[in-house]
């Protein structure tokens, strides 16, 4: 006999799917959608996290096909191992998970090149879908993703995209739009390894350079352990304004 905990969560990923049809989302998220658990933990502190623009290469269109519900986006793009989780916090209700909401997330490949898209000297990606995917947040309001460190492209910093889409009361619109960035020393140790052969960053010195992120970027950086050599974990929480 399912146990009345068991149906309590199965009837809120129904109404979560039901939520985020109008966004394309709920016929590719349907069952056997799993967040993984996300290892790391970032800090405690729970704020609105400050929005950033969702920039020139979202790929929306992507959101709707059943390839976007993922947890390991990388297909076969090379770069150092990196899991990158994200625990969604409700800021309206005492810092709570927000269960059931949909993440995506992209970035750019270890040359700077977005799939689905010519990049110029980037690369032409077009018809492309590496390094991008959703993931329903659990009990926990987590997500866990698995893909490689970024590399970067003149002008910004090391930087991955992400959106918070809850419910079809947004009006079909990501209730979060915003961009993680990384602590320098772990971004240096990553570029001066052969897998980046395009080495360092020396376009922008750090976040405050970058007119893209707010303030000194703290509630935007990740938390970052494991290493190099083994793959790295970032953690990152991100506060949304969900209601009471």
């Amino acid at each position: 006999m399912m146990s009345a905990g068991k149906t309590y969560v199965h009837a809120g990923r129904r109404r979560a799917i039901f939520r985020l049809n109008a966004l394309g989302l709920g016929a590719v998220l349907g069952t056997g959608l799993g967040s993984g658990n996300a290892a790391a933990q970032a800090p405690a502190a729970c704020a609105l996290m400050p929005a950033a623009t969702a920039g020139p290469f979202p790929l929306l269109a992507f959101l709707g096909t059943r390839a976007a519900v993922r947890r390991d986006i990388r297909e076969s793009r090379p770069g150092v191992p990196l899991t990158l989780n994200i625990r969604l916090q409700n800021i309206d209700a005492g810092c709570a998970p927000i269960r059931n909401a949909a993440v995506y997330v992209w970035h750019c490949d270890r040359d700077g090149g977005y799939s689905g898209y010519s990049n110029g000297s980037n690369g032409d990606h077009r018809g492309g879908t590496f390094l991008r995917g959703i993931q329903m947040s659990d009990e926990q309001g987590q997500v866990s993703f698995t893909t490689i460190f970024p590399g970067w492209y003149p002008g910004r910093i090391t930087h991955i995209h992400f959106q918070v889409y809850l419910r079809d009361a947004k009006g079909g619109r990501a209730a979060a739009t915003s961009q993680l960035a990384f602590p320098d020393d772990v971004v240096r140790r990553v570029y001066a390894t052969d897998a980046y052969p395009r080495g360092q960053n020396g376009t922008v010195r750090d976040i405050a350079d970058d007119g893209l992120f707010s303030g000194d970027g703290r509630l935007q950086t990740a938390t970052v352990s494991g290493s190099v050599a083994s793959g790295l974990v970032a953690a990152l929480n991100v506060g949304v304004s969900a209601g009471a």
